[in-house]
């Protein structure tokens, strides 16, 4: 249905749809299975998109075009066990040899990591310029020294893989550095502008998922003669409920509207920081409250597998820590208002 290629013009194989479709797509696919969701967001807005934005011609002919296709599967490789929200703090090395370069180190938390097809990975170039001596590569499956390494187990979103990959003197050709030698983590950060508009729309979907389920059991169960949707403590629960994903929508897809309207006026450097942490701040912390609620008005039933609620509940968290915690993008909000951003 071109969902692994919704961002990307036509000419690299994609579907030539805007971030608003992509935040629908997601939305949709999430309201039924977050796992689902986060797979094809995290390979269009992270991996495809940083070659997209950043790669050389050659680099978009030979990797976007196969996966904005949906033939191959991308992930993306920012944090490590020593680097999570200080990504600055990455370890992994990146030294030139032979031609090529020469990488070294590992990487957590990557999503799609065991099934990648090609992987965009960041290391460090040069130490002593900290942030601006971290640079971004293109690794494939299949590379000596590249491997995935432990799949986590984890709480919720169980049916997407996230593990390590492990580099293990890997030699990465010459032509496979991706952007500038040295920016890397800067790319990056630009590039998790879409990506929290992906996590928006991903705790969006689910929240709109957990709620469609709490209405419907509450019109069925029934309770001392009635249905527990006429009680009022039910009532305004659901509304609630219903308020606050559509205020999560509304900054979702404002968010999607202002990435839509750079591209459109060919302005690829433009920022839309603070409308993207805001959706992915708010959307998630939606989510999870959502979440709470429909366990709670499905009662006992919200607590076993025979019902979508506790499923849910598991599956949101997520959306509080992935792609910046929280905590993290109230700082980066925090700074784009004090214009320290």
């Amino acid at each position: 249905m071109g969902f692994l290629g919704v961002i990307f013009p036509e000419k690299y194989g994609g579907a030539g749809m805007g971030y608003i479709e992509y935040a629908i797509i997601i939305e949709e696919l999430s309201r039924v299975d977050g796992s689902i969701g986060i797979i094809v967001a995290a390979h269009n807005s992270l991996c495809t998109n940083h070659i997209y934005k950043f790669g050389t011609e050659e680099q978009k002919k030979k990797y976007v075009v196969p996966l904005a296709q949906g033939k191959k599967l991308g992930c993306w490789s920012l944090t490590e066990p020593e680097a999570g929200s200080d990504a600055g703090g990455t370890r992994t090395s990146a030294v030139k040899k032979d031609g090529g370069w020469l990488l070294n180190g590992s990487k957590t938390f990557t999503t799609n990591g065991h099934y990648a097809d090609v992987c965009v990975g960041m290391a460090v170039t040069d130490a002593a310029k900290k942030s601006h001596g971290i640079s971004a590569f293109i690794i494939e499956k299949g590379t000596p020294g590249f491997r995935p390494g432990k799949k986590e187990n984890k709480l919720g979103l169980r049916a997407s893989d996230t593990s390590e990959v492990v580099f293990s003197d890997c030699k990465v050709p010459a032509g496979n550095l991706l952007g500038k030698e040295g920016e890397g983590f800067v790319n990056s950060l630009q590039v998790l502008d879409g990506g929290r508009i992906s996590i928006a729309s991903l705790g969006l979907g689910m929240a709109q998922g957990a709620y469609e389920a709490s209405l419907r059991y509450a019109k069925q169960r029934k309770q001392f003669g009635k249905a527990i949707a006429e009680f009022q403590a039910i009532q305004f629960k659901l509304a609630d409920m219903a308020m606050e994903i559509e205020a999560a929508r509304l900054l979702t897809y404002q968010a999607a509207w202002l990435a839509d309207q750079a591209i459109a006026a060919g302005n690829h450097d433009a920022r839309f920081t603070r409308e993207s942490s805001m959706a992915k701040l708010y959307a998630g912390e939606v989510a999870v409250r959502v979440a709470n609620e429909a366990v709670q008005i499905h009662g006992g039933y919200g607590f076993i597998k025979d019902y979508p609620a506790e499923k849910f509940y598991r599956d949101v968290k997520l959306c509080t820590i992935g792609e910046g915690t929280s905590e993290i993008q109230r700082l980066v909000i925090a700074r784009q208002i004090l214009g320290k951003g």
